[in-house]
């Protein structure tokens, strides 16, 4: 068998979860500084090039999100973030912590059945968190 680097086994399952949920235009996951540790868009996004071009945007907003959220959390004593969505008219974003350096990031369509892409995506963020260090 062959020796696999960590990035090409997380870009592989960020793209089985992009098959997985169709709805998904882009996939990132982020360290809490904001740096891109993987990502994965989708081929079939109207979005496609607007998301290759600003993967760093992406990650560096979810970084943000991730900050503000656990700061929200631990001000007001609810405990550790389990996920984060901020839906807009067009779509979503949602932000499922790994572990305490990263988070996977999915920016989702509008049309998404929510329930089944919020599952999706917590499912594989406990696969990541295997494969990264915390």
């Amino acid at each position: 068998m062959a020796n696999q680097y960590r990035i090409d086994i997380l870009e592989s399952q960020l793209a089985q979860l992009t098959r997985a949920i169709p709805d998904i235009h882009q996939t990132v996951i982020v360290s809490t500084d904001g740096f891109v540790v993987a990502s994965y868009p989708a081929i079939n996004s109207d979005m496609n090039d607007f998301l290759i071009n600003n993967t760093q945007q992406v990650a560096a907003m979810a970084a943000a999100l991730i900050a503000l959220g656990d700061q929200t959390l631990n001000r007001l004593a609810q405990g550790d973030m389990s996920r984060l969505m901020v839906e807009g008219g067009d779509g979503a974003i949602i932000v499922y912590p790994i572990n305490r350096n990263a988070a996977l990031s999915a920016l989702v369509n509008k049309t998404t059945k929510m329930g089944l892409t919020l599952y999706e995506i917590s499912r594989a963020a406990k696969r990541f968190a295997d494969v990264l260090p915390s």
